[in-house]
């Protein structure tokens, strides 16, 4: 005996048949055409035993039947882009895109292989989870709806009723595909070397030109020194960091740095002065964190020297320690060792200045080998208190003199240095500056992969070999970036491409 269960989709009612003697024991729903309840009769009982690293490959992978998907609460839904991996603190994936009635949704998924999980893992106590748009679980069993921390409820969707491949085949799952549904991978593997090397380097140059119009709107703003003094500054704060930088460099100027190095006074007693103001501006001093100091004899000593001079100064509001993000930072990332580092590139360049420094550096080197220099021109090593610790206190020990290296000065140097030179250089009437800094773009080798690059390298199904210089790396994150998670697939040249080929079923061209 059939029943009939419906739901509207659009706008308009659609009916399913749903037979009883196709659901596990405990189901609602399900459907009778959907081919997952085929392989549940071949094969018998879902796993009682699915682990969530399972489930969260069913979904990084989109091995499920998405044409008809129903929240729990009724509501229909379309996956536009299933999101990346997240490896830090928070849901499981980050950027995803859904479709729903009330249009397009930007957020985080979070997976439980239940519903329960939610509460069980403690995420509705956690701000970090605020950015949940959907939960995808395996089974519906919660009898509360999911709920975030600031209150707002979000969907859940049970992946039981959609699931495509055998049971038999879960252990495998890890050598799955990625998913064929996505008309980026359809073509991509289709397509000759040169025709995808020229769509990363076009997207490699539109990054390029869209910071460099970032540093024009500054400019338009603010003086060129503190405009590029905030590009190093949220270059140095990566991912986890960069706001609460930016915000720093905005409340402790360039101008009141660079007075620090005037004067007749010497290079160390300049660093401790900048030093405990960028620290205690920042609010990461010892003194304004909640958390326990252990400290020793030197620990005290260092900590008591740059407290006093941040009780003398006047010029500005400490931030709070709370804004700065410390949860699984590497320690030779630690803010505070960034922050460090930053009074010495300061002490390094206070006889020109940060800007005419920089500059300089960059008319003297050459195009095709410039790079170098160019790093070295931002790489800080220390030795003393900072080059054994990474924070205040013993428990804060890293044994590292490198406070800046090559790797991060690469970053600063394609993301900051070279597209603001691009910029400043029409405001000062010096063309080819721009074009010689456009030309060092272009020739930047590849820098350190980062997960966005490692995901969008799968997405596309490419040979890493390909992403072998910095524009084209760029190109990965800016298609990331403006196309996959503002859910614009249609707004993409290889989804445009995809119009000009057929493929069967399987996505294999015909």
């Amino acid at each position: 005996m059939l029943n009939n269960r419906e739901f509207k989709r659009g706008g308009v009612s659609l009916k399913e048949s749903i037979s009883p003697l196709l659901l596990r024991e405990g189901d609602k729903g399900g459907s009778q055409k959907n081919p997952g309840f085929f392989w549940v009769l071949k094969g018998g009982r879902l796993p009682n035993k699915l682990s969530e690293s399972q489930l969260i490959r069913v979904w990084h992978h989109q091995l499920m039947d998405g044409e008809r998907l129903v929240t729990e609460d009724g509501e229909p839904i379309e996956i536009i882009y299933p999101g990346r991996l997240n490896d830090e603190q928070g849901a499981d994936f980050r950027d995803a895109v859904i479709a729903t009635n009330k249009g397009l949704i930007r957020g985080d998924v979070e997976v439980h292989v239940k519903s329960g999980g939610w509460r069980e893992h403690q995420h509705h106590r956690h701000s970090v989870y605020n950015r949940v748009i959907l939960h995808v679980v395996m089974w519906h069993n919660a009898k509360t709806a999911t709920k975030l921390q600031n209150g707002r409820e979000v969907p859940t969707l049970a992946l039981h009723k959609y699931i495509k491949i055998p049971i038999s085949q879960w252990p495998n799952l890890a050598s799955f595909p990625a998913t064929l549904s996505m008309p980026c991978l359809k073509v991509a593997r289709h397509l000759n070397t040169n025709t995808i090397t020229e769509f990363l380097d076009r997207a490699g140059e539109e990054r390029f030109l869209a910071k460099a119009a970032r540093f024009q709107r500054d400019l338009a703003q603010m003086e060129a020194s503190q405009s590029l003094y905030q590009g190093i500054m949220g270059a140095l704060g990566y991912s986890k960091n960069k706001l609460p930088m930016l915000e720093l460099a905005r409340r402790l100027p360039l101008q009141i740095m660079e007075s620090m190095t005037q004067g007749r006074i010497s290079d160390e007693e300049c660093l401790v002065r900048q030093q405990a103001l960028l620290l205690g501006t920042a609010g990461l001093l010892p003194i304004q964190r909640q958390d326990r100091y252990q400290g020793n004899r030197l620990d005290d000593q260092w900590v008591a020297e740059l407290e006093r001079l941040w009780a003398s100064f006047h010029c500005t509001k400490a931030m709070s320690s709370h804004a700065w993000n410390l949860f699984k930072v590497r320690p030779t990332n630690s803010p505070v060792r960034r922050l460090v580092a930053m009074s010495y590139l300061l002490l390094r360049y206070k006889g020109k200045g940060l800007l005419e420094g920089l500059i300089s550096l960059l008319k003297e080197v050459s195009v095709s080998r410039g790079y170098h220099r160019l790093e070295r021109g931002l790489l800080v090593t220390t030795d003393g208190y900072w080059a054994s610790h990474f924070d205040f206190g013993s428990g804060s020990r890293v044994r590292s003199p490198t406070l800046l290296g090559s790797g991060r000065a690469a970053e600063i140097t394609v993301n900051g240095l070279l597209p603001f030179t691009f910029t400043w250089s029409q405001f000062s009437s010096q063309p080819e500056l721009g074009r010689k800094a456009f030309d060092l773009y272009h020739h930047y080798p590849r820098l350190a992969v980062n997960s966005v690059e490692r995901h969008m390298v799968e997405q596309l199904g490419l040979s890493s070999s390909l992403v072998n210089s910095a524009q084209r790396q760029q190109g990965l994150i800016h298609i990331y970036n403006n196309l996959c998670t503002q859910g614009r697939c249609g707004n993409c040249s290889l989804s445009q491409l995809e119009q000009k080929y057929i493929f069967d079923s399987s996505g294999i061209l015909v």
